[in-house]
């Protein structure tokens, strides 16, 4: 991360969970100096984003609750919707969903439209590991929890309709072969191979995901 003063959004409707997260950030030496700035619903989330884009202060970080409470003059229902807004607003911010759902609906659905950096059950950590996962997924290592990894996984696999040629498209991709050259290692026509590669961005990420994303979240999910 950047050497400037740091800005740390921390998103919940339960202050002690809040002000938990942020002791625990603040026992890595480099976070002491941070900025931490707290939210307990979609309204005064959406204050402190908008007074951050005027004063051009972006946050670095945004830990978000999916389930807060709903600003519906601004259309925001969740925290989903929240971190959607945010991602638009400060593209380079870290954001780290958190959550007590087990839904798998919920869990993909913020999946699909925000592409969190970290994606954590709390059912699934404690506060003894958090710090280390928290420094993970900043220093640019992005984490699933155990619980939000396989409830994706299985919609995903539900979903796809996964052949041994994209299998062997991302195989080759993850080694490094450009798609260009795929026809030489598959016997598959450059447009088909192209085609099948969208269709995976699609479903897995989003239309203009590039390559190496669309590799690094197939091993985060364990589908490669």
């Amino acid at each position: 991360m950047k050497n400037r003063k740091k800005h740390i959004l921390v998103i919940d409707d339960h202050p002690m969970n809040s002000d938990a997260y942020i002791n625990l950030i603040k026992s890595k030496e480099e976070f002491n100096e941070t900025n931490f700035h707290k939210a307990v619903d979609c309204f005064s989330a959406f204050k402190l984003i908008k007074q951050a884009e005027i004063s051009e202060n972006p946050f670095d970080v945004a830990l978000i609750d999916i389930s807060i409470p709903e600003y519906r003059e601004q259309k925001l229902l969740s925290g989903t919707d929240v971190a959607i807004l945010l991602r638009n607003t400060f593209p380079d911010c870290i954001i780290i969903m958190l959550t007590m759902h087990n839904e798998s609906l919920v869990l993909f659905n913020a999946y699909k439209q925000v592409n969190p950096e970290g994606f954590i059950s709390k059912n699934d950590i404690d506060f003894e590991m958090f710090p280390e996962i928290f420094d993970r997924i900043v220093n640019v290592e992005n984490y699933f929890s155990t619980s939000i990894n396989n409830a994706i996984q299985q919609l995903l696999k539900n979903a796809l309709s996964w052949d041994e040629f994209d299998t062997q498209i991302l195989l080759f991709l993850e080694k490094g072969i450009q798609t260009k050259d795929l026809p030489e290692y598959i016997n598959l026509s450059l447009s088909t191979i192209e085609k099948r590669k969208a269709i995976l961005k699609r479903q897995i990420l989003d239309q203009k995901s590039s390559d190496k994303e669309l590799i690094a979240k197939c091993k985060i999910l364990k589908l490669i």
